[in-house]
């Protein structure tokens, strides 16, 4: 049986490599995959790469808000079969866009495994994130550490003097120079150690 998942966590607890080393699981034991990416993820000048801090990377579609992902992967599924999609940056797809993908993995039995934010810098859930907390077959949390050693959470947004930015456009694309990951405790009063 073919699920919905959602792979979530805060910065830096390495969704991608995650990702990476299913992908490379897959194509190892002879199957196909097929890599996916919001159009908005444009870090480092890799548009059409998921890349992981580790320096694991790889080819990937990508995709715009107004896709149909559902007609996207059976496309894609038709010219080459496909035996798992894996979607970097989930927290970026629309709420239609995740119930297609549950159409895929309830209709055509393909396994849809998604790796993202569940929220932003204010604590806020991403849309993409909502509708996957919402309907996933399976919540996976990725685990990451505060710089206290607790679990960390949460998402801080700072400035380029690492002071902590509370207000501001819920997507604005960066690494680790705009965004520390922090237990709830230390998010909250804005302490990055």
């Amino acid at each position: 049986m073919s699920k919905l998942y959602f792979n979530y966590a805060a910065m830096n607890a390495g969704k991608s490599t995650i990702l990476l080393q299913s992908s490379y699981n897959y194509i190892e034991r002879g199957m196909h995959t097929l890599l996916l990416k919001p159009a908005i993820d444009n870090r480092e000048n890799a548009d059409t790469q998921i890349l992981s801090r580790i320096g694991l990377n790889a080819e990937a579609d990508v995709f715009q808000t107004e896709t149909d992902l559902e007609q996207y992967i059976l496309e894609a599924h038709g010219a080459k079969p496909i035996d798992c999609v894996l979607i970097d940056e989930a927290q970026f797809l629309t709420r239609d866009q995740v119930w297609q993908l549950s159409h895929v993995s309830d209709d055509h039995r393909i396994p849809i495994m998604c790796y993202g934010l569940r929220t932003d810098f204010a604590g806020r859930l991403f849309p993409g994130s909502q509708a996957l907390l919402a309907i996933a077959d399976d919540l996976r949390e990725i685990r990451t550490l505060c710089w206290c050693g607790r679990k960390a959470t949460m998402t801080l947004r700072v400035d380029s003097k690492g002071e902590a930015v509370t207000k501001g456009r819920q997507v604005e694309i960066g690494g680790n120079e705009r965004y520390v990951s922090l237990c709830r405790k230390h998010w909250r009063v804005g302490d990055i150690g």
